[in-house]
């Protein structure tokens, strides 16, 4: 096996392209990965991490360069070959059956398939349980997986991955769905990968996390590797390894020699997207105005919602903070008629309203930006011009007559607008990338001409490039007059977007605080710590 200074080489790619058609995925991409090492892959949205990815598990085959594993050149990988090779990818969403227990679902991933063998269910729940016991992961083999939590199943996708060998873990995006604690677990779980010699290649689009875990990061952009860098992480020592990757980074392994291990979050956002995004959080630019949402003692029994009181003026960013399960999503289903309030009082622009369901909420000019925007927010089959146009079918189309002319002409001025990258409005929303897709559902319902917008985590799933973009939108929004009620699990979000924020636990709202707060008040109200 090859090695640099005392680090084993367990992946190394060279020169890899690959086109779609006549769009080139990746051109002339070098990555190398090491034993006991995170090495982290940014980029934004299609820079090429996914194509990248799926050439490593065999799931597309390279047009050109050259892939070596553990030193051993690999010609034809496939997913097979690949998972022979030791290599596991554990996505976003794990892929277990979810009427089998966590027993048998590992044994489905390690066992032969053979026609007739009878089962040792006793050797099979008890190498689950090694297994399990392994990465420091409490849970039962008997227990079937739909019982099981997100980062729970993910555990049981990482003792798959062991249980089979695996030497080069790729994590894809794996926190976007998990809390502040259940990220920390995985987090020791993967520093526990790293001790055992296992390398593992982490994509996220959360910066935060690349400088908490990751040894070295390698950016793509456009296709294109555009550097290789060495990553300080945070709250920890420095580690052996980093001593020998900075000894052994240069240019044949992609490395730039003026690499700094303080590699700061600003210079990796430059790399990401090409130039400075000095602005991620934009200023607050307008003053507020007449109150537009006025809420005394809201409440709705079904989704735990209480005496909930806040208010929230045109050209005003209210951030509502808190921990997951602390009740904003909840809130905002409340407000949109999902599940309509049952006690207190809602005021819209100064008149009391009632609201049972979302169509009486367009009606009175709320609008709502789901947390799902694959599940909620855009319907991936349709054309981008239905997709913006969902919300107000009967204003476009009254009777019968279909006008598609009107919708095109809409649709290419909202993709104006808003900057939606696309090849125009008949391309289907899966073909969008995150931030494209959220851009999708948010002009969707500006399209409504609403009073009050409320957006359930805007950025959530996208890079950096894009988040910067909508983060300009919501600005420009509240300076044209919109109100505006953010959810955001995202705390830097919370305090760089908000003009004020309120802060939610047990299904109300525990604390109001200015915008620009200090982080550790947001979340000692999060926590119910609040002086």
């Amino acid at each position: 096996m090859a090695r640099i200074g005392g680090l084993k080489i367990l992946l190394q790619l060279s020169s890899v392209t690959k086109s779609f058609g006549a769009v080139r995925a990746l051109k002339g991409v070098s990555f190398d990965l090491r034993g006991g090492e995170v090495h982290a892959l940014l980029g934004e949205n299609g820079a090429g991490k996914s194509t990248l990815i799926k050439i490593v598990t065999g799931a597309h085959r390279p047009d050109g360069g050259s892939i070596e594993i553990a030193g051993q050149p690999v010609r034809h990988l496939t997913p097979s070959t690949a998972h022979k090779l030791g290599i596991a990818c554990i996505y976003q969403q794990p892929a277990l059956f979810p009427d089998l227990t966590v027993a048998e679902n590992i044994a489905l991933r390690l066992e032969p398939a053979t026609a007739a063998r009878k089962v040792n269910w006793r050797e099979r729940r008890a190498r689950a349980a090694e297994l399990l016991q392994r990465i420091g992961a409490d849970l039962s083999p008997e227990a079937e997986v739909r019982s099981l939590s997100m980062p729970e199943q993910q555990l049981v996708e990482i003792a798959c991955a062991l249980g089979a060998g695996a030497r080069i873990v790729i994590m894809d995006e794996p926190t976007a769905s998990l809390t502040q604690k259940e990220q920390q677990l995985l987090f020791d779980v993967v520093r526990g990968l790293r001790a055992g010699g296992v390398g593992i290649i982490y994509i996220s689009h959360r910066l935060d996390e690349i400088f908490q875990l990751a040894d070295r990061v390698t950016v793509l952009r456009d296709g294109e590797s555009v550097g290789t860098q060495l990553v300080r992480r945070t709250g920890v020592a420095p580690v052996s390894n980093q001593t020998e990757l900075a000894a052994h980074a240069g240019p044949e392994n992609g490395d730039r020699r003026d690499a700094c291990p303080t590699l700061t979050e600003s210079e990796l956002i430059k790399l990401m997207v090409g130039r400075e995004v000095s602005h991620i959080y934009p200023p607050s630019e307008a003053e507020p105005g007449e109150v537009v949402l006025w809420l005394k003692n809201l409440g709705c029994a079904a989704s735990g919602v209480k005496n909930v009181s806040l208010a929230v003026r045109a050209g005003e960013v209210l951030g509502l903070a808190g921990l997951v399960g602390a009740g904003r999503t909840e809130l905002a289903r409340v407000l949109f008629g999902i599940t309509p309030a049952d006690a207190g009082e809602i005021q819209l622009n100064g008149k009391r309203v009632t609201i049972r369901s979302p169509r009486e909420a367009v009606a009175q000019g709320i609008a709502y930006v789901p947390e799902d925007r694959r599940r909620h927010g855009v319907i991936l089959e349709l054309p981008i011009a239905h997709n913006l146009t969902l919300a107000i079918h009967r204003r476009l189309f009254p009777g019968a007559w279909l006008r598609f002319g009107a919708e095109r002409q809409m649709a290419l001025e909202f993709i104006h607008d808003l900057d939606v990258k696309a090849s125009g409005p008949e391309a289907p929303g899966a073909s969008l990338s995150g931030g494209n897709q959220q851009k999708t559902s948010l002009a969707r319902w500006l399209a409504t001409k609403p009073r009050l917008l409320i957006l359930d985590e805007p950025t959530q799933g996208v890079d950096v490039g894009a988040k910067s973009e909508i983060h300009r939108i919501i600005r420009r929004l509240a300076r044209e007059g919109l109100a505006v009620l953010m959810i955001s699990s995202d705390l830097p979000e919370i305090l760089g977007m908000s003009d004020r924020i309120g802060v939610m636990r047990g299904g109300t709202l525990v604390a109001m605080l200015p915008g620009r707060s200090a982080a550790h008040e947001v979340m000692a109200a999060a926590l119910g710590q609040a002086r």
